[in-house]
Order: structure tokens, then sequence, then C-alpha cells
């Protein structure tokens, strides 16, 4: 199965000039989903993962399957105002504009071996202010994995020092 072919092209979204690339056919597909979950659950075994942390919310999307089919946790990386209990943050920019995302202050133990799981590297923006999440809380960033990477924006460049899955390019 060749999971890029589920991939549609809206042209124009979210502004004129950009082509979006959107992953909802290959979730509404069973067969599809499954495989990107399982390619996933690989790395993640093969980097020796103890939790996966995921930017919201499409890391959610993929993340989730693949701890849960480990048998690990689930960190989720939040925008604002979204986690109820004490957190840390962290700013950054990406393509659009900028951004902040939170974790919960408690939520990655020192020294376990963390996998950030995201739908998209872009820019590499939202994956560096997770790592910095991760990091700023004593975890060990073992490995990033994406769906799809655009390779025009250059966002591996800012991973040189991590292990990075993708499953698409573009």
């Amino acid at each position: 199965m060749n999971i890029k072919d589920l991939i549609a092209e809206v042209p124009d979204f979210p502004k004129e000039g950009v082509l979006f690339r959107d992953i909802t056919p290959l979730m509404q597909n069973g067969e599809a989903f499954h495989e990107a979950t399982k390619q996933f659950v690989d790395f993640a075994k093969e980097v020796k993962a103890e939790i996966i942390a995921g930017p919201e919310s499409r890391g959610f999307i993929f993340g989730c399957p693949v701890a849960y089919e480990l048998g690990i946790g689930f960190v989720p990386v939040r925008k604002p105002g979204k986690l109820p209990r004490q957190t840390i943050s962290y700013k950054y920019d990406l393509e659009y504009g900028s951004n902040e995302l939170h974790m919960h202050a408690d939520a990655i133990k020192k020294g376990q071996k963390v996998l950030v799981i995201d739908d998209l590297l872009a820019t590499g923006g939202t994956v560096e202010a997770t790592i910095h999440l991760v990091e700023a809380m004593g975890g060990e960033v073992v490995g990033c994995a994406f769906l799809i990477e655009l390779l025009d924006l250059k966002g591996r460049d800012h991973l040189k020092d991590y292990n990075v899955l993708t499953l698409i390019q573009y």
C-alpha cells in the first residue's frame, strides 16, 4: 500500500499560494491508518521509547495509538490554557506566525526516553518547541517521527542531533 496516495492536495489553504496536504483521507482508511501507525510503532521500538509526546492536535492522532500499542504513556503538548495543572511553556515561530506550547510540569521523568510524534515536519518550529520542553524536564529525545515532511522548508536542518523518521516526503 502506498499511503502517499491517500494524501489529498488542497490548493490555497490556509492562504493563497499554499498547497495544503490533507491527511484525513489516510485517517479515514483503516488499512492505511494502521500501516502508518505500525511504521511509527516499529520506529518507537527501534529507538527504545519509554513514552510518546505529541503536539496538538494531529500529534495526538498518531501518537496515542502508538503509545497504546506499546503499552506506554502519551504526553499531550498543548496550546496555552488547555492543560489544567502546572505547566512549563515555550514560545516559537512557525510558517504562518508564532505560537506557544505547554506541557504539564511533571509529564516527563528525568532520563526518560521520549519519542516525539507529529503529522508534519515543515519549518521545524513545533517539534523544536516540543523537544525544548522535553529536555527542560530532563527527558531524552530518542527520536522524532512524522507522517509528512515538506523538504523545501528544511525543518530537518533543525533536527541534526536527533533520529528522524518521515513516512512521506514532498
